[in-house]
């Protein structure tokens, strides 16, 4: 599982979004983009950059919620640069505390800025499985990403669920309620999605991929199984884990759900004609090269992922 995370986590780069609200820059003189895609639901997005460029740790979209209480952070990025800008661009729209931090998943470049919103008053929620999934990878993370930990690269600057969503959970801010649910194995094994139910946005996080190939991590089979789920429902905004925020539901899944679809029907037709591991990453999904951005690096992973999975179904 170490190696297919460190796998996951050296190849993952996405889309930027293009509307800026409010911009701050870090020392490198990087603009901080933060986008009002909802009345109070702000968006960083996540730039589209090799694992070796400076701003791989900003690979990720992130952002909050404001109610008339308190703030809701969503994910806080990949390293306590990127968390400390999100904080200051937070500030820069309001002077409300921070409740609660909410991580959709346990990669990388979801948790590692939590550090910077630790204090005693801000509750960190995550999915029933999370705390145990950042623990099992916290000696990895403190090796892998030491600069972008800096100063707090060491256990104490690994900082996991303390609330855990087993099914569901209703946050208040305010006059803002919140439903956040887990969900069982899909993109990862630590789904969790927020539902702002005023505005009828989904914070989907992972759950979808915009333009970028979809990354396998957990269950094939599951995740097909959670959007069937989800398309059945209507959302006026989504936000995805990577690429731009969306608005046509459920149309703006099919390329995600068409994708994992043909990889299900396909591995399984190769396994049915006993063709082996190394000829069906070679062959099957060839043809989508054209259709995602970093095929190249993720596609392969996804095959043996999915071949692993459905061998002995």
């Amino acid at each position: 599982m170490k190696s297919n995370f460190k796998l996951y986590c050296i190849v993952t780069a996405f889309l930027s979004l293009p509307g800026l609200n409010v911009t701050a820059s870090d020392t490198t003189g990087t603009a901080f983009n933060l986008d009002e895609v909802a009345p109070g639901i702000y968006v960083h997005s996540g730039v589209h950059v090799p694992f070796e460029d400076p701003q791989h740790d900003d690979i990720a979209n992130t952002g909050f919620i404001i109610g008339n209480d308190c703030v809701a952070v969503i994910d806080t990025g990949g390293s306590v640069r990127v968390g400390q800008q999100l904080l200051d661009s937070l500030k820069s729209v309001t002077d409300k505390p921070v409740c609660y931090v909410i991580n959709t998943h346990v990669h990388f470049d979801h948790v590692l800025g939590n550090v910077v919103f630790k204090s005693g008053d801000t509750k960190f929620v995550g999915h029933t499985d999370l705390a145990d999934a950042m623990a099992a990878s916290s000696g990895f993370f403190i090796e892998e990403f030491r600069d972008d930990l800096g100063e707090y690269a060491n256990a104490d600057g690994i900082v996991a669920p303390t609330v855990l969503v087993e099914d569901t959970l209703e946050l208040d801010l305010g006059d803002r309620v919140l439903l956040l649910k887990a969900w069982p194995v899909a993109h990862t094994h630590t789904d969790l999605t927020v539902l702002d139910r005023k505005t009828n946005t989904l914070w989907l996080a992972d759950l979808l991929f915009i333009e970028r190939i979809p990354a396998l991590d957990g269950s094939l089979k599951g995740w097909l199984a959670v959007i069937d789920q989800l398309e059945k429902e209507q959302y006026a905004t989504i936000i995805p884990g990577h690429g731009p925020v969306v608005s046509d539901w459920p149309e703006d899944l099919k390329p995600q759900k068409q994708y994992l679809t043909m990889l299900l029907e396909q591995i399984r037709k190769r396994i049915a004609e006993g063709a082996f591991m190394e000829e069906v990453v070679e062959t099957v999904g060839e043809q989508e090269k054209q259709d995602w951005l970093l095929h190249e690096q993720h596609h392969k992973r996804n095959v043996t992922k999915a071949f692993t999975e459905l061998e002995w179904e």
